[in-house]
């Protein structure tokens, strides 16, 4: 599997944005494979942030960010999407996509491919 991400930039705090992965080498509509996204912060360590399943349209999200992004697919461009909404400061932060075959774990030791990350920075 190979992962691509995109779609970081600068944002005002408050606005919105969508990050995107590019994904080849699993079928998204028949595999039981996650698309994962994390983010990384400025000194601090990388976090889970949400998780969607594409065969089934199944959403996870950790509880900080519920209510402030959705993670969609569209499967038939092999692409998963991370919208968040009322960004804040604290968004700031490398955001990477990630693929897992055991589930929706966020769990970094069932990661088995990584996109290159794409930074998002939110200025007040």
């Amino acid at each position: 599997v190979q992962l691509q991400a995109s779609g970081g930039g600068l944002v005002q705090a408050g606005g919105s944005l969508t990050l995107s992965c590019l994904a080849s080498g699993f079928n998204f509509d028949v595999d039981d494979y996650a698309i994962l996204w994390f983010r990384q912060a400025p000194g601090k360590e990388r976090e889970g942030v949400g998780c969607i399943s594409p065969s089934d349209g199944s959403t996870y999200y950790v509880s900080p960010m519920k209510g402030r992004i959705t993670i969609s697919s569209d499967n038939a461009k092999n692409m998963v999407h991370l919208r968040i909404d009322k960004l804040k400061s604290e968004d700031t932060a490398v955001y990477y996509c990630a693929g897992e075959r055991v589930g929706c774990t966020l769990n970094e030791y069932h990661v088995d491919a990584w996109g290159q990350g794409t930074l998002v920075t939110v200025s007040s």
